[in-house]
């Protein structure tokens, strides 16, 4: 983990600022998420006092299509692998090393998802204690666990920046053909062995995350506008090949868990799409409310993701306890109802975002202090992600929570406070020894 495969000496774009488009980018996926799952959450309550959940738009005829459009998960590893790439690199002209970038960004992703769990764990067995059906806690923990398949796949594929960012510098395109050539190979066995495939977790995300370095190098950036719309098309129709072949699902969302190849072409779409747009995202990025909006939610992020589904989760089991109109799922006045909803979940998030948000925030100068030893840092990384990956393959249970909870505590604690080094940064090279910007 450590720099020893990279110099130095050649810290890539250390030196520049933040991309306002790529954070307006991130703003815009995080929206939709929220929104998509205020549309999709429809619990129902079953005369003999059941409770089940339906997704409503997976119901949908029109949905399959859309949803192809509106994935927008690939677009957030592209984005990730931009900043994750840029960060890293100054963290290298600051004289950081591979086990400081993995002590960094598990200290900032694993933080507000322990005070998440530990939420959870206390408000669910008081639930019980208050005498709420077992069953309905458990579909509470179990929804609003989703999130963490996200974070299992977006802490592996940001914790392999420092060699993967190496890789990419010596052979960009042998590297990004490398990790494809991997997800091949377990989609192809994943029929005999269907456990075999969540390994994709790793390398489809990995994959779509080396696209960010390609954009972060600017390598999109000689390519005209033809050119990428060819591209976009390119990578559209040799999904629709593999759909009519049936060797992929149409619905991205049966593709999405465990994910294979069809994500990766998808974030070659998305990230062809991202170059397109910047001009405009750069444009709305410059209006003033709009940059502070989505300032504010990027540096809480990770809470507004985490959070969202436990608090809508929440907010209809407790009204299903009550006498409010209860609309049957698809009905007119169950799509009526989908603002509310959305509303509700904003109106929640922002206590969530006051109360736990500063568990996320980058560090200043004066918290820091020096590295912990590697052993600590692996130590740590396995810790998180032996209930993160329990609960991804198998769901999320009560007694996971707590567990989960006191390993992310512990991770924490092994953890410290984040290194910063003071040196001087050096100056900037591209990403890629050969793919000039």
């Amino acid at each position: 983990m450590k720099n020893s495969t990279e110099p130095a000496a050649g810290p890539g774009i250390a030196a520049s600022a933040r991309d306002l488009a790529i954070d307006l980018a991130r703003f815009v996926c995080l929206a939709l998420v929220v929104v998509g799952h205020c549309m999709m959450t429809s619990p129902v309550l079953h005369p003999d006092g059941t409770v089940t959940t339906e997704n409503t738009l997976a119901e949908q005829d029109w949905f399959e299509p859309v949803i192809w459009v509106f994935m927008v998960m690939p677009l957030f590893f592209v984005a990730g692998g931009i900043t994750g790439a840029q960060s890293w690199r100054r963290m290298q002209a600051r004289g950081g090393t591979g086990f400081e970038f993995v002590q960094s960004r598990l200290l900032r992703l694993v933080r507000p998802a322990a005070a998440l769990l530990a939420v959870m764990f206390v408000g669910l067995w008081g639930a019980l204690l208050a005498g709420v059906d077992p069953q309905v806690v458990q579909l509470l923990a179990s929804g609003a666990g989703m999130p963490l398949w996200f974070l299992a796949a977006y802490l592996a594929a940001q914790l392999n920046i420092p060699p993967l960012v190496g890789l990419h510098r010596r052979a960009p395109w042998l590297t990004l053909l490398g990790l494809v050539a991997l997800v091949v190979t377990v989609d192809c066995f994943r029929g005999a062995f269907p456990t075999l495939a969540y390994i994709n977790m790793v390398f489809v995300w990995c994959s779509v995350q080396q696209l960010g370095f390609f954009l972060a190098d600017g390598w999109l950036e000689r390519w005209s506008r033809s050119q990428l719309v060819g591209l976009i098309a390119a990578s559209n129709l040799l999904m629709l090949v593999f759909v009519m072949l049936g060797l992929y699902r149409d619905n991205m969302l049966v593709n999405l868990n465990p994910p294979n190849l069809s994500l990766v072409l998808l974030g070659v779409s998305q990230a062809a799409v991202l170059q397109l747009a910047r001009p405009l995202l750069k444009a709305l990025a410059a209006v003033r409310w709009i940059s502070a909006v989505v300032a504010v939610a990027g540096r809480h992020a990770m809470t507004v993701y985490l959070w969202h589904l436990p608090l809508l989760a929440a907010m209809t089991g407790l009204l299903l306890l009550t006498n409010f109109p209860k609309p049957a799922s698809g009905t007119a006045e169950w799509w009526w109802s989908r603002p509310l909803v959305f509303l509700g979940v904003v109106l929640l998030l922002l206590p969530a975002v006051l109360l736990f948000g500063r568990l996320e925030e980058r560090p200043t100068p004066a918290m820091h202090s020096r590295g912990r030893a590697p052993a600590a840092v692996v130590t740590a990384v396995v810790v998180v992600f032996v209930p993160v990956a329990d609960a991804a393959v198998n769901g999320l249970t009560l007694g996971l929570l707590g567990g989960g909870a006191a390993c992310f505590a512990m991770a924490v604690l092994l953890l410290g406070r984040v290194p910063a080094r003071g040196t001087r940064p050096l100056p900037a090279q591209p990403l890629s020894a050969n793919v000039e910007p």
